[in-house]
């Protein structure tokens, strides 16, 4: 007889989870509290327009296509996958724009127009960073961390003084670069997991060395396409998925999770698995302080969590090919303005990134036209200096508009706009159940790394899993794809010993 798997959130991580689980002969019913599903990673619809909802860099192709030769599929049936160059078009204040693309005779020129300095220590910090990239990968990202012998063995603590991670990654990218815009690109693509590059550890200059020797791609349709692929997949093996059906519960019975209690009724289970943000989840799904283990209301208060983002939505009437799909705009005073996220301030002078799908895909705006996401890291909503109504959210969009108006070829952006929406930390909390209204859940800082991060399994209930963004590997799609392995294979070993 199937052993039934309930999966608490239709995220990528309990979607991927569930296509694996499936494939391995379990029955998998999905529960999801909004109507659509892909959590965080979903789309808006209008008449002219089709936006990414927020995710929208996709690094690392293979980790979205493992899955699919996971359960025999060719991701060719599914998906288009279009390679992006240039990799970004990085744009300042003060006008100027520079292209960084993959073809390294490009790059070499574009490098070299700053100077023959900075060229060689970008290709210095390109090799050094690759080698980390090598070892994380290798020891760290693509195993499973949950007991002291994974991260603690010797081959494992050998390999972790390689990398070398106490400097912050700003102060590791200014071993190699002296040219301010440059330093300032690097670092705030180390942003991208919501931690400040003057503050995390340099590890994560990873994202920026990743991006540049794998390049950025694109899938056509934008990022919810590859949710769609996931959803058909999952009907194709037999799983279900109910959508506007809230969890409110994990239940337990003698140390063993038994179900769920929903909005309409309750589910019994032989095992559950939580996709939903893990500290929203141990606050107000797991109920019994004795299931909460050392994760009760103190211990997540104590805990660091990501910064969050506000992100504004433009349908454009006309086309703006000064934009490539991918751009940095760097503001001034970048580092009081970054680090203003991190303090529960709102920048003056924001640095920003500019996601423009209809550059090479013009399903996304069906007229004559461009459809730009604009992305700022904010503060979480714990911190109460900023208030989220609507007048914060125009005061922000105004400093936003004005400064793409430094942007050579857009200085007539606002006049042009069709359609305009935001988005805000206090959606974040609402619409996806992000503790705080974070990001990216809980932050990756040195102490919430690998062994430090909460755990696939319950310490206290060995058929409760969880999955996504706060588990180890980390935050961003590609990672929390890999947690969908790495939970799998706790799921089917510890099957085997029963």
């Amino acid at each position: 007889m199937k052993k039934k798997v309930i999966i608490v959130g239709a995220g990528v991580g309990g979607l991927a989870t569930a296509l694996r689980l499936l494939s391995n002969g379990y029955e998998v019913e999905i529960y999801e509290k909004e109507e659509t599903i892909g959590g965080t990673v979903n789309f808006i619809q209008t008449e002219g327009f089709r936006f990414d909802l927020s995710a929208s860099i996709l690094m690392m192709p293979n980790s979205y296509k493992e899955i699919f030769s996971y359960v025999n599929k060719n991701y060719a049936d599914y998906l288009e996958f279009i390679e992006i160059d240039p990799i970004y078009r990085l744009f300042s204040s003060d006008g100027t724009a520079i292209d960084f693309n993959t073809d390294m005779s490009s790059l070499t020129k574009t490098l070299e127009g700053i100077s023959k300095e900075d060229s060689l220590g970008y290709f210095k910090f390109i090799s050094d960073v690759y080698e980390k990239y090598l070892i994380a990968n290798k020891y760290f990202l693509q195993k499973s961390q949950d007991t002291p012998k994974d991260s603690f063995n010797l081959k494992s603590i050998q390999e972790a003084f390689k990398v070398h991670t106490l400097s912050n990654a700003y102060e590791y990218i200014s071993k190699y670069i002296k040219d301010e815009k440059l330093r300032n690109f690097l670092a705030f693509q180390c942003m991208y997991i919501g931690i400040s590059p003057f503050n995390g550890p340099n590890i994560y200059t990873l994202i920026p060395v990743v991006s540049q020797l794998y390049g950025l791609w694109y899938i056509k349709g934008g990022m919810y396409s590859f949710i769609n692929a996931l959803s058909k997949l999952i009907y194709e093996f037999g799983g279900i998925i109910k959508t506007g059906v809230t969890v409110e519960e994990i239940l337990f019975l003698k140390d063993k999770a038994i179900g769920v209690k929903t909005s309409q009724k309750t589910e019994k289970a032989d095992l559950v698995v939580c996709n939903a943000d893990f500290s929203y989840a141990m606050k107000n799904l797991v109920k019994d302080e004795y299931y909460k283990d050392k994760y009760n209301d103190k211990k997540l208060s104590e805990m660091k969590y990501s910064c969050s983002t506000f992100i504004i939505h433009l349908g454009l009437r006309k086309e703006y090919p000064k934009l490539a799909v991918h751009n940095i705009y760097l503001g001034k005073n970048f580092k009081e303005n970054i680090e203003s996220a991190f303090k529960g301030m709102l920048p003056n002078n924001p640095s920003l990134y500019i996601y423009c799908p209809s550059r090479i895909d013009k399903s996304m705006a069906k007229m004559k036209g461009d459809c730009l996401n604009i992305m700022l890291r904010v503060p979480n909503l714990f911190f109460k200096e900023v208030k989220w109504d609507k007048q914060t959210s125009k005061l922000l969009t105004n400093i936003i508009l004005n400064e793409l108006k430094n942007i050579k070829g857009l200085e007539d952006i606002e006049e042009n706009i069709q359609y305009e929406d935001c988005f805000t930390p206090l959606d974040m909390e609402s619409k996806f159940n992000t503790y705080g209204g974070t990001s990216f859940g809980l932050s990756p800082t040195l102490k919430q790394m690998n062994y430090f991060r909460p755990h696939f399994k319950s310490s206290k209930v060995n058929n409760l899993f969880f999955v996504g963004s706060s588990l180890h590997p980390g935050p961003g799609i590609s990672l929390v794809l890999n947690s969908s392995t790495l939970v799998t294979e706790e799921i089917l070993k510890m099957d085997i010993y029963e």
